[in-house]
């Protein structure tokens, strides 16, 4: 894609900080670093999203993530890691090349923030209207 930022961080036209790369995909240090670490994992075919992926190009991003996230933890002593991958801009998708966020986690304050809350759904209901 043209105007692809991660597109053009692969074709080598922006240069980017890599701490892996193979055949099938890149992973460099996001500039915002969230925390100490915080790497993105890029597929090098685009896609839009995960959820436009073929399953077979999605097995070999995936593959690669507990490799690359354990390289992670070991280097900088990370008591835990975040894996986050957000599909469209309601989900906070800013950048739409397929990438997966490995985000290595210190403490609870160490400036990540997630916060899920719960609802009162019905859940068979649910379950029913997905099969």
């Amino acid at each position: 894609m043209d105007n692809c930022i991660f597109c053009k961080i692969i074709a080598g036209e922006i240069p980017s900080t890599k701490v892996y790369e193979d055949e099938h995909l890149i992973a460099f240090l996001d500039i915002t670093q969230t925390t100490k670490g915080h790497t993105l994992v890029v597929p090098k075919k685009h896609t839009r999203n995960l959820l436009a992926m073929a399953p077979e190009e999605a097995s070999q991003l995936f593959a690669k993530i507990p490799e690359i996230g354990n390289k992670l933890v070991n280097s900088f002593g990370a008591k835990g890691m975040n894996i986050l991958q957000n599909n469209e801009e309601t989900a906070g998708q800013t950048v739409f090349h397929t990438h997966v966020h490995l985000i290595p986690r210190y403490a609870e304050d160490d400036g990540f923030h997630a916060k899920f809350t719960a609802h009162t759904y019905d859940l068979r209901a649910i379950a029913e209207e997905i099969q």
